[in-house]
């Protein structure tokens, strides 16, 4: 299986254009005839393609440098040059395309299918018919081809979720998910178990379904580069909703903690906190006193508008009414967005 890789810088090169030919006709009854010489072909394209069917970038942290087919040159006869065949490299959908130089966004592929040109080919140069005159009936000029575009890139991948779970390591979002969908994410009881974002497919009992991304855990600290955080916080952007999930056996610390997650994503990026979310409080596995339960819930509905959902994503407990929360979360986002 392929490592994932979410950040990549590379280099494209387009195809140059072919150069122009000088040819004159050559033919039996004709021992002196004009200037038949063909344009040079249109080199190559690098285009960029999100493909459903890729997950990573890993591809591009090996190689490097992509080029693309340069055009032929023209021919006798008028006849124009092959066009160099234009480079396709595929993407996960989700990529934003930046220019390495000047940091412009030049595309932000989040559609299957979804195509962005890079680097243009060059355009092949004209042959000698095209500079004959009335005082200059035999030209032997050529224009040579120009030169295809090179850039360097930043491919950056933010995965595309319908639902994104953000809490501290260890607090049991891997469980969760691997509960909920059929991700297999590594499960372990310590910190930083999950080292790379997993998504999965959420399927309902009525055939709906939504896609739920694990984020790498955060700690205090995240957004100045602290952990592990800080490399997959922008993956949270295209999430639509925010699951925050919090350890309630820590019992005190939780609401703590909470406002933690929550200050983490306002400095990475203030706009996160506008998004919808829901509290998820795990571990009630871990409580076997139902009143202690209800006393945290009711305190952190004190400090917060949103229902809290007590759950066990070790036993199940509490989990499918979580889940048909998120799906109607969606549904009601979805329709405000038609």
């Amino acid at each position: 299986m392929a490592r994932f890789v979410d950040q990549v810088k590379i280099h494209v090169k387009a195809g140059d254009g072919g150069p122009g030919c000088i040819s004159f006709r050559r033919e039996k009854y004709v021992p002196k005839g004009g200037p038949d010489g063909g344009d040079g072909g249109d080199g190559g394209d690098v285009i960029l393609v999100a493909d459903p069917q890729v997950h990573t970038l890993y591809d591009f942290h090996h190689q490097v440098h992509f080029r693309a087919e340069n055009g032929k040159p023209g021919m006798g006869k008028k006849m124009k040059g092959k066009d160099g065949e234009d480079l396709i490299l595929r993407v996960p959908v989700g990529t934003v395309v930046k220019d390495l130089e000047t940091g412009e966004i030049l595309g932000d592929l989040t559609e299957p299918g979804q195509t962005l040109v890079v680097a243009r080919g060059g355009k092949g140069g004209r042959g000698n018919v095209h500079f004959a005159t009335p005082t200059r009936q035999a030209p032997r000029i050529a224009e040579p081809g120009t030169k295809g575009e090179e850039r360097w890139l930043v491919l950056e991948l933010k995965l595309i979720a319908d639902v994104g779970l953000v809490g501290f390591p260890n607090v049991g979002k891997s469980t969760l998910l691997s509960r909920i969908s059929a991700a297999k994410p590594k499960i372990a009881d310590y910190p930083f178990t999950t080292l790379e974002p997993n998504l999965g497919v959420v399927r309902l009992y009525d055939g709906n379904t939504f896609i739920v991304a694990d984020i790498p855990g955060l700690i205090e600290g995240a957004h100045k580069g602290i952990g592990l955080g800080h490399e997959f916080l922008r993956h949270i952007e295209r999430t639509r909703i925010i699951l925050y999930m919090l350890d309630i056996s820590k019992e005190k610390e939780v609401i703590k903690d909470y406002e933690i997650l929550k200050e983490e994503l306002k400095h990475f990026n203030p706009e996160l906190l506008k998004k919808e979310y829901l509290i998820a409080l795990n571990k009630i596995d871990l409580m076997p006193d139902p009143e202690k339960i209800r006393s945290i819930v009711e305190l952190f509905e004190k400090e917060d508008q949103n229902k809290i959902y007590p759950i066990s994503a070790v036993t199940g407990q509490g989990v499918v009414e979580l889940i048909y929360a998120l799906w109607k979360k969606l549904e009601k986002i979805k329709k405000e967005q038609i």
